[in-house]
């Protein structure tokens, strides 16, 4: 009752000059590029929160395609199942994501009643791919080497951004499924451009520019996009990441749910696979 009231004083207060506006034609406040990752921090949880950050742990289920629909193997990920005389559906496969500072990862990946293992220790990856009948450790491939060292560290590529040598631009604003998001340009330290999307009322990342992948002999456009943001520990994280690829009509999903702030991961996690 008391909250009805005081809106009730406001809204007669402003009778005489109240002016009706349409949201739908409303524009983005003109902010600096460094103002919107300052906000962007902000709705995240903090800056002093994503500081004290070390490690980060991630479970669900991610997409790996069906036989309803052309496959391409993508470096570093299962292979989709076989095709066989039935069409089949979309395949989940369950999965852990461990990171920790600076740009170490560790993926799991259950596959065919196996577990596949992906590790970089931010130098050097290897892998290990039962499902394709080699039980041995691989080293990465130079493309997948060259991959992970493009990551970003787990706290994002916005967090100290200048710190990580980064240079941030604002590249205008545009429409990210129907809502307006600004667009932020991200020279990173070995020039290498890159480009993220912030929404303008909730300041969190709806959209980032994602690595092309090379299907079929041709390169094709990546984007991936955020949604479901949930609160863990006091920092706001997507529970749902769409990866969308140019010229592909399969999209491909990443379902968390589960994270764990600062897990106790020792070093041997992100070490070569025995």
């Amino acid at each position: 009752m008391l909250r009805a009231s005081v809106v009730s004083c406001v809204l007669l207060g402003m009778a005489g000059t109240l002016v009706i506006t349409d949201d739908a034609t409303a524009q983005p406040a003109n902010l600096s590029a460094a103002e919107i990752v300052s906000k962007n921090i902000a709705a995240r949880g903090g800056l002093a929160a994503w500081r004290g950050v070390q490690t980060l742990s991630w479970a669900g289920k991610l997409d790996a395609g069906g036989n309803n629909e052309p496959q391409f193997k993508i470096p570093g990920r299962p292979a989709p199942p076989r095709p066989s005389a039935e069409l089949t559906a979309q395949v989940q496969l369950p999965f852990v994501l461990e990171m920790a500072r600076a740009r170490m990862s560790r993926w799991e990946i259950q596959f065919a009643g196996q577990t596949a293992v992906q590790v970089y220790d931010g130098k050097q990856g290897w892998k290990v791919r039962p499902y394709l009948g080699r039980g041995g450790v691989e080293p990465f491939t130079a493309d997948e080497l060259k991959s992970a060292e493009a990551q970003a560290d787990l706290d994002g590529a916005l967090v100290d951004y200048a710190a990580k040598g980064t240079t941030v631009e604002l590249a205008g604003v545009e429409k990210v499924e129907g809502k307006d998001a600004y667009k932020l340009k991200l020279t990173l330290r070995d020039k290498r451009v890159m480009h993220e999307w912030i929404d303008a009322t909730s300041f969190l990342e709806v959209k980032l520019e994602g690595t092309p992948r090379k299907l079929d002999g041709k390169s094709h456009a990546v984007s991936v996009f955020l949604r479901d943001y949930r609160t863990v520990n006091g920092l706001v994280m997507p529970y749902l990441v769409e990866t969308v690829v140019e010229g592909v009509q399969r999209t491909e999903k990443i379902q968390i749910e589960k994270v764990v702030v600062n897990p106790n991961l020792n070093a041997s996690r992100f070490a070569k696979p025995t």
